[in-house]
Formats: C-alpha cells, structure tokens, sequence
C-alpha cells in the first residue's frame, strides 16, 4: 500500500492505541485558521477584507478573534462567507494571559480568573485554546504551572504566526510534550494570529469534516481528527493494531516523539512506520520539510 517504508520496530507489548483519525471515511480535508484580528481590535482588515483574504487562499473556515470582542454567529449574518465556515470567537486578552475562547453563544467577561473563562465558555456551548504561550523574550507568556492548574481548555497553540516576528518563540511543542507526559490530553493547533496580509497563511490546522457546517468542524477540532501545519501535507494515516503508518507529500524527515519530548523514531524520507511501544504515555509525529515547514500530527494515546 505505502512505497518505500521506513519501519520502526520498538519493543512492544500488547496494548490499545488510541487514533484520532480512526474514522476518515465520508467527509474531506478542509483548511483554516482559528486566530485573525480586524479594525474592530488592532488588526488591518475589515472583516470582509478577512475573509475574502483566506477565501482567496482555498481555506474552508475561519474564526474572528479580535481581542475582548466578541464575533458571534449574528454577526457573521452580515458577512459573505464566501464559502468559508465562520467560527465564533474572540481572544480574551485583559487582565491576563490570552486565550481563545471559540463557539461560545455569548460574549465572556475578561476575567483575572482565566480558570472561571474557560469554564464559563465550556458551559455556553465553546472551547477554550491559550495563546501563544512562548511569546515574550523569557518565553513565558502562559508558564507551564499555570497551565498545568487549568483545567478544561482543548488543547495549546503549538504554532502561532505572529511569534515569528514577536520575541519568544513561535512555537511551544515542549510545553505540549511536558502536559502530555502528564497525562493531560490536549491538542495541539497551529494559528496565523493574523493582523494583516503580511500575517496570513503562516500556520492552519486542517481538519478532516465529515459535514461541511460548524457542527462538523467543530465535531473535527475537538476530536482530535485534525493536523497541525506550517507547509508540510500528510497524505495518509493507518493504525494497524500496535503499528501506526504516516505518509506525507513533502516531508523530508519524520519524528515519532513520546514522553517527555523523546525520540523514539527519526527517518529521513516523507513516509514513516512504527510499532509504538508500551512504555509510552502517547506518540506524536512531527514532519520536517524544507526551512519552517512542518506539520504535526494530533498525540496517539497508549493504554
């Protein structure tokens, strides 16, 4: 079925792999980013020059953050959509660290207590994802202890656009490792952060949609059934029992990455296959491609 494997055998006992893309039958690959800013916070664009911007590129959904106002689905009745799928939302950013607040029905009071606007977004319908936790030059926008004490949010920004011209560091995949090995179950999502056509299509997520609404794709990114990507395309994913075959278009190296960060596998070439072994909380793979182009996959829970 794959040409040219590269086969991994670790030593591996029986047990259950956990696949979040156990069900790809039905449903299609959509693109799209879910962190961009307008004139209504400190971003460039009007809404309608948003989304006309990521229509233009092929996405298929995208969620309006500006920063403590909230886009709700009423409000996109005044938009075109352009055939995009328009996600409620709005970064909460007073008072502390920023997280996206995503779906929710109603506007959330900015509180200190981040804890009190995850919950209160859980409860009107949304999820919760914080933001860009390595920005600031001590990389410590969101520190780990604090996001080991929340408790409820979907998962982190692995990747987020604007930390690529911010000091920090755009990406936060120890973080996600350290929560993982922790037995936290979050995922990992990559995100423009957009502020402008310069910050567009830098990081997307895409999801596997089985009904193209924001039902189905909500269903999609909260189920784990989406990859994470800065240019590299992940063309097939089979779990076979303990074996978990990845195949890619473009990658030039694989990392099958377990607890702690470790490594249990690297290739150098875009397909990889492994027997994940039992000592492993989850395995994750990271997709290598040319400059910063990568991809990730969503964590393979082991039990």
């Amino acid at each position: 079925m794959f040409a040219c494997l590269a086969t991994v055998s670790l030593s591996a006992m029986s047990h259950i792999i956990i696949n979040p893309y156990a069900d790809l039958t039905a449903g299609n690959w959509v693109r799209g980013n879910l962190h961009a800013h307008t004139t209504a916070s400190d971003g460039k664009l009007l809404p309608e020059e948003l989304v006309d911007a990521y229509a233009k590129l092929g996405y298929g959904f995208l969620a309006i953050t500006d920063h403590d106002i909230h886009t709700s689905a009423e409000d996109h009745q005044s938009l075109d959509d352009k055939g995009l799928i328009l996600i409620a939302g709005v970064e909460t950013t007073a008072n502390g660290p920023h997280v996206l607040c995503l779906n929710g029905d109603n506007a959330i009071e900015p509180s200190s207590d981040r804890q009190a606007v995850i919950h209160d977004t859980v409860a009107s319908g949304g999820f919760v994802i914080p933001a860009h936790l390595n920005r600031e030059s001590h990389f410590d926008h969101t520190p780990i202890d604090q996001l080991r004490l929340w408790d409820g949010y979907e998962g982190i920004e692995i990747f987020n656009g604007q930390g690529t011209s911010n000091p920090g560091s755009p990406y936060a995949t120890a973080k996600w490792d350290l929560l993982l090995t922790e037995g936290r179950r979050v995922w990992g999502y990559a995100n423009d952060d957009a502020h402008g056509p310069e910050s567009i299509a830098l990081g997307w997520n895409i999801a596997y949609v089985k009904e193209r609404s924001a039902a189905g794709l909500i269903d999609a990114l909260t189920a784990g059934r989406f990859y994470a990507s800065t240019g590299v395309t992940i063309t097939d994913i089979m779990v076979d029992g303990q074996r978990i075959v990845l195949q890619t278009a473009d990658a030039d190296r694989i990392v099958a990455v377990g607890n702690g960060g470790g490594r249990l596998a690297v290739v150098d070439q875009p397909t990889i296959e492994i027997d994940v072994p039992d000592y492993t909380h989850y395995v994750r793979f990271e997709c290598w491609g040319r400059g910063e182009q990568f991809a990730w996959t969503q964590p393979f829970f082991v039990k």
